[in-house]
């Protein structure tokens, strides 16, 4: 399979797998302009899907960047109705939404932080209508990546731009499972994987995890009453499936935000807002985060937990073994859509509803009574390494150790 077919079946895997577009839908499609020819790809396949309008919402990194260093503060604290309600108006409509993303990971390093976080918090207050359908299953959403300059030096670098690039797209179209024919087969192969292991976690129904490795965690993570395990495709309200993440290795649940104690340890860097973080320390109790540390981007970490106080409470637990496809590239991406997806990982933040039982019914005060988390972030970092030993704790206090050395053996 040649590069242009790779190309192609990639625009169909993100438009059919991806959120899996039925006749008459509405698309917003947002997209780094550096990925502008393929998302034109994705915008046709929408349509010859049924698509009955593709909103294309183009992003510009450096733009953003220019606007960081010369537009006042006062810009960041809101957002314009008209754009708020261009988003929230679509999903009132049902809308599916793709997100491709072309993105240098360094590219807001020593940009305003107080910036960056007040147009977090402008846009998470001006699209929660948005996210709350979303929260409730009325989008389907994926998201995907292609390279961008930028980004491929710092994967690869040593090698030329053309070649870091060539070297980034290979690497992406095997995380995707693209190659040799029978994409849908092989994406439906892994999900029944991925459901089968969830099964065997849902049936034990544990109460708390406790992780270990050598880098110093030790950390136990209560999860919530009634947590459901979920990975691979996912079952929107209208009950039609879709993949949110290309790739996808996770099993992931909801911790209950009340219930966190001891320390964990960052096994690789995490780009937020444009910055690295690296090497860094989260020390919790009762759930909270009462003290932490970086070797860099420390001020980028004090920024993520200060954004509100569900910033420095978990929203999410992830269980990905050492063994999974990406982890065994060997490549650290300097992106949390696909080093996510090489680790176990916890979220920082926002928690996602539909991981407990009829938890996208419940009212905001309901879920966080439950043990459930709201904030305006949900931060992904990951803490697994092939030393890594999870054991699985029941509410009998009993023990089921379900990671050693990294994997799953269960």
């Amino acid at each position: 399979m040649g590069f242009s077919e790779k190309l192609q079946e990639y625009a169909r895997l993100v438009a059919r797998q991806g959120v899996n577009v039925t006749a008459g839908k509405y698309v917003l499609l947002f997209c780094s302009i550096e990925a502008a020819e393929f998302g034109r790809m994705v915008e046709e396949e929408c349509y010859r899907l049924g698509a009955c309008d593709v909103i294309m919402i183009y992003k510009d990194q450096k733009a953003s960047r220019i606007r960081l260093d010369y537009a006042p503060l006062d810009e960041y604290k809101t957002l314009p109705e008209w754009q708020a309600e261009q988003r929230n108006y679509y999903a009132r409509e049902g809308c599916v939404t793709i997100n491709i993303l072309a993105e240098d990971p360094e590219a807001y390093a020593g940009a305003s932080s107080e910036k960056l976080q007040a147009g977090a918090l402008a846009a998470h207050k001006a699209y929660k209508e948005f996210y709350d359908i979303m929260d409730k299953g009325g989008i389907r959403w994926t998201i995907a990546a292609v390279p961008c300059v930028e980004w491929a030096r710092k994967v690869f670098p040593g090698n030329t731009d053309a070649k870091a690039v060539s070297k980034l797209w290979e690497s992406i179209f095997k995380t995707v499972r693209i190659g040799r024919g029978d994409t849908v087969a092989k994406w439906q192969r892994h999900d029944r994987v991925l459901k089968r292991r969830a099964k065997i976690l849902n049936t034990a129904n544990f109460s708390a995890l406790r992780y270990k490795n050598s880098l110093g965690t030790n950390f136990t993570v209560g999860l919530a009453d009634s947590h459901i395990w979920k990975g691979g495709s996912e079952k929107c309200a209208e009950g039609v499936d879709y993949f949110p993440n290309l790739p996808t290795e996770e099993l992931f649940t909801m911790p209950d935000c009340r219930r966190a104690d001891g320390s964990v340890y960052s096994s690789m860097p995490l780009s937020y807002q444009g910055e690295l973080i690296e090497n860094f320390r989260l020390d919790f109790k009762d759930g909270e985060v009462v003290s932490y540390s970086a070797e860099k981007g420390h001020g980028a970490l004090e920024r993520l937990l200060s954004t509100d106080d569900g910033s420095r409470r978990l929203g999410e637990v992830a269980l990905i073994p050492c063994d999974s496809p990406i982890a065994q590239s060997g490549i650290l991406y300097y992106n949390t859509l696909f080093d996510e997806n090489a680790s176990c990982h916890l979220a920082l933040g926002e928690c996602y509803p539909d991981t407990m039982r009829g938890g996208e019914l419940l009212s905001e005060e309901e879920l966080l009574a439950r043990g459930g988390n709201r904030s305006a972030n949900h931060v992904d970092f990951m803490i697994g390494t092939d030393d890594m030993e999870i054991v699985g704790i029941k509410k009998d206090g009993s023990e089921m150790k379900i990671f050693e050395n990294g994997r799953f053996i269960i």
